[in-house]
């Protein structure tokens, strides 16, 4: 066997090593100018009446965005009522009642083509199935496509959490008498319970800046909202069609609209950041805990 040049590998693992830092750097750098550009930029739209009127008519000024604000809240909430429910149910069964039988292991490979399903390919089929049979766009029907979005990372998360949680637990819970789905719902799930919450908040920030499935089952509307079965506004469509007008006032406004779902975005991933590292952290807190504890004990004998 041929042995390899020390100098060689250590060049090799420095070069290797300045290649990967600057790759980072330059993602970094990137997210960091597209960050800067729509905080400035988006900054100079945000008023009062941003916040408050409805949008102005087409080559006039002034004009808001609530209700555009309102249908996206709206519509994030509608996915998350279909998406979770179902994504959590299909992850319990996975982990919990599948025993990988071959019907698992093909709920498993669907859900992870339906993982990386591009969303404008969601928003066709429910424009198929939903919006084209009932005649006309509707706040469900987007709300359908966007829970189709969510139902695969709820899914992985719930599966993955509740494996996570020690066997222990159930052969503790079964062995009181507890029934088999109470011991699923009780026990494992406040055990997983910060991870569960996390793969949520993932769902949540991966529909809340998507445009492509609305554009085919939510379109728009300049108007406030009354009934689910009506188009219904949205930030993300209106920061495509404002975008692409040829009014200043109208591309300023989908600045200030960046702005706004960067920011929700942002502060979804913050949020699961923190909640992810406050679980890493609360053994070690523990440990720690019980070793000082365990050291002021042998002190005092």
């Amino acid at each position: 066997m041929k042995k390899r040049s020390l100098k060689r590998r250590k060049a090799t693992n420095r070069l290797v090593s300045v290649l990967a830092l600057a790759s980072a750097l330059s993602g970094l750098f990137i997210l960091g100018w597209i960050l800067y550009t729509v905080f400035i930029r988006g900054a100079l739209a945000l008023n009062i009446d941003f916040f408050t009127e409805l949008p102005a008519p087409p080559g006039m000024g002034g004009g808001g965005l609530i209700n555009a604000m309102t249908g996206t809240v709206l519509l994030t909430v509608l996915a998350t009522l279909i998406g979770v429910p179902v994504g959590m149910l299909a992850g319990i069964y996975l982990s919990e009642f599948s025993h990988g039988s071959r019907f698992a292991e093909w709920v498993r490979f669907f859900n992870n083509i339906l993982m990386g399903t591009p969303s404008i390919i969601i928003g066709i089929f429910i424009y198929t199935i939903v919006v084209v049979p009932l005649g006309h766009f509707s706040a469900y029907s987007g709300a359908i496509a966007l829970a189709i979005m969510m139902l695969p990372v709820v899914t992985r998360t719930t599966e993955d959490m509740l494996q996570m949680v020690p066997n222990a637990i159930r052969e503790a819970a079964l062995a009181m008498g507890t029934p088999r789905w109470k011991t699923t719902l009780v026990m494992l799930f406040r055990s997983a319970r910060n991870g569960l919450i996390t793969g949520i908040l993932l769902a949540v920030a991966r529909i809340s800046g998507e445009t492509a499935p609305l554009l085919f089952t939510a379109f728009n509307s300049p108007y406030w909202f009354e009934r689910l079965d009506e188009p219904i506004a949205n930030l993300t469509v209106t920061i495509f069609n404002y975008a692409m007008s040829p009014y200043d006032d109208w591309q300023q406004m989908a600045w200030g609209a960046s702005l706004l779902i960067a920011l929700g975005v942002l502060s979804v991933n913050l949020l699961t950041r923190f909640m992810l590292r406050e679980k890493s952290d609360r053994p070690r807190r523990q440990k720690r805990s019980t070793m000082k504890t365990a050291y002021l004990k042998g002190n005092e004998a």
